[in-house]
């Protein structure tokens, strides 16, 4: 009961902190201190405003915002987003661009379940929609799931993943993004060996840890420090009354965004008084680079318990993938089982997060796929949200991994031999 106190207590504070927001720029902008203006009180409301919509963003699951795709014919074409298959701890969400030809690239991108939506892969999304047949994984803020609904966890997430791939088909190609890179991985070698017609054609991971000891970073190395006896106790709550999932054990969204925020605080902490004296000068705006980053970063969503303990313990501490001891319900899943899925790594040199080596850990384990399907690519100066967003992804990684894409489709090209040229230059390293 007193993890149910400590959540909502968590949602109380943070409900003030708005409020106070809220107070505080309504009274320092109150007409009658125009007749006297004060620096101060311009600060004030500023302070307000700010915190007010920091705030408020905390508990709000972003819209996708979509916008239209240019078609061949020069005409905007609607996206619209449907539900290809409902789950209660998540859904695979079909990107269907309107009056436009079914494109021949199919693809599956898995996003993380660290804490935010999966509209924080938004600008990977637009980038990928105009070439290809999109779908990805939309997962559920646990404290919206009822406990009837039973557990979740780095298993459950892999058994999900295999239904995907099963009803996309193996024209599929997958692209998984961070945190879900392992077991995207293990995901394809469990159709291996159980259901090899249903494989997907490619499999690119960007940015995971594969391997955590490869390159040990502070957010890797953090299974190894922690005690599990700990970390039940001091970051495990139960959703509290106001949620359809009370009673559920959950890492609340709110801890990990402190922890993310605490991992660079000094970086933070300027961008929001940078941000306080550009709204108190008047030069801030509704979409400008702060609000456009923070309105989404400061989105969070718990994480069933079973699923964030068993990823630190898995994953990170035993580090299963990594040494090719995962298993499914009792049953090893063999990486060295992929024979035939062309699987590409992406990393960035600046990854403070999956660092250099922990991702590209995938094609060694690979034991039993030729080196002809196997390619990695290392961005320059890319830190890890780079490498799926931003210019290094638009102009360099972009690029690569759909020329991977096609160069691995699994109906043969109109010109194999530029799709042969193209498997070379991704080449692993």
């Amino acid at each position: 009961m007193k993890y149910m106190v400590s959540y909502d207590l968590m949602e109380t504070m943070r409900t003030t902190n708005q409020w106070l927001g809220a107070t505080t720029k309504a009274m320092a902008s109150y007409p009658a201190f125009a007749a006297i203006p004060n620096p101060a009180l311009n600060w004030m409301a500023a302070w307000g405003e700010v915190a007010e919509r920091s705030f408020a963003r905390m508990t709000v699951k972003p819209d996708w915002g979509i916008p239209p795709v240019v078609g061949s014919d020069g005409s905007d074409h609607p996206v619209l987003i449907e539900k290809e298959i409902k789950g209660a701890f998540g859904d695979l969400l079909h990107f269907v661009v309107q009056g436009r030809e079914t494109p021949k690239r199919k693809i599956l991108l898995v996003a993380p379940m660290s804490g935010h939506y999966a509209t924080l892969l938004r600008s990977t999304v637009i980038s990928l929609i105009p070439d290809s047949d999109l779908y990805i994984t939309d997962w559920h803020n646990a404290r919206d799931i009822p406990v009837s609904a039973g557990k979740f966890d780095v298993e459950d997430y892999t058994l999900h993943l295999v239904d995907y791939m099963r009803h996309l088909g193996p024209d599929v190609h997958v692209i998984a993004v961070c945190q879900p890179a392992p077991l995207t991985l293990a995901a394809t070698a469990y159709l291996a060996e159980e259901d090899p017609d249903a494989q997907p054609s490619s499999l690119t991971l960007i940015g995971g840890p594969i391997d955590p000891d490869a390159n040990a970073t502070e957010v890797t190395d953090f299974g190894n420090r922690v005690n599990m006896g700990h970390l039940k106790e001091m970051m495990i709550q139960r959703v509290g009354f106001k949620h359809k999932g009370v009673g559920r054990k959950v890492y609340p969204g709110l801890l990990q965004l402190n922890s993310f925020i605490s991992m660079n605080i000094e970086t933070h902490s300027k961008a929001f008084s940078d941000q306080i004296l550009r709204v108190a000068k008047g030069e801030a705006s509704e979409h400008d680079k702060h609000n456009k980053f923070y309105d989404e970063y400061l989105c969070v969503m718990d994480m069933p318990a079973e699923f964030y303990l068993s990823t630190v313990q898995r994953i990170f501490k035993d580090n299963e993938v990594g040494t090719n001891t995962f298993s499914v319900a009792g049953k090893p899943v063999d990486i060295g089982k992929i024979t035939t899925v062309a699987v590409k790594t992406v990393e960035g040199t600046k990854d403070d997060i999956s660092a250099p080596g922990q991702c590209i850990a995938a094609l060694a384990l690979c034991t039993g796929l030729p080196d002809s399907k196997k390619a990695s690519h290392l961005e320059d100066g890319a830190g890890h949200y780079g490498i799926f967003a931003g210019s290094s992804w638009r102009n360099n990684i972009r690029p690569l991994v759909l020329e991977f894409i096609d160069a691995n489709q699994r109906v043969p090209a109109k010109a194999p031999a530029k799709a042969e040229k193209s498997a070379n230059k991704n080449a692993a390293a």
